[in-house]
């Protein structure tokens, strides 16, 4: 298949099949006698994990790592396992680190409804944060 039609399966763009082939996440496609590219179902399947990599919070550099590593004849699970728990850790992190700031966010806006506007000082840029803790 074309490039065009390999991106419109895989639900991405002719320039994110290139883009992917500059930074080594796709081989060099193979080139028809008119040298249009042509890419195999080999080529849509590295697209489709690509994008399911991607979707589980994987950077295209993860993604190169266990590319590479299947490449090279390896079985890239316990390398994928451990990238999981490693987004894992930090996705645990952000929701402690949000819950922490939806906890300050309610309580500075209860504090907000005990203040009253007109009492803002002329060197106060607002109250509501000024006056808090």
């Amino acid at each position: 298949m074309l490039i065009g039609e390999l991106a419109d399966i895989a639900g991405v763009t002719c320039q994110t099949v290139r883009f992917y082939e500059r930074r080594g996440l796709l081989p060099d496609a193979e080139r028809g006698a008119n040298g249009y590219r042509v890419y195999d179902e080999a080529m849509l399947a590295r697209l489709r994990f690509i994008n399911v990599a991607q979707a589980a919070g994987l950077t295209l550099s993860e993604i190169r790592t266990i590319i590479a590593l299947r490449d090279d004849g390896h079985l890239p699970c316990a390398h994928v396992v451990t990238l999981i728990d490693t987004k894992l850790a930090d996705v645990r992190a952000r929701i402690k680190q949000l819950a922490a700031l939806q906890t300050e966010l309610e309580a500075l806006r209860d504090h907000s409804e005990l203040l009253d506007p007109a009492d803002c000082e002329d060197d106060d840029i607002c109250h509501i944060l000024s006056s808090a803790k």
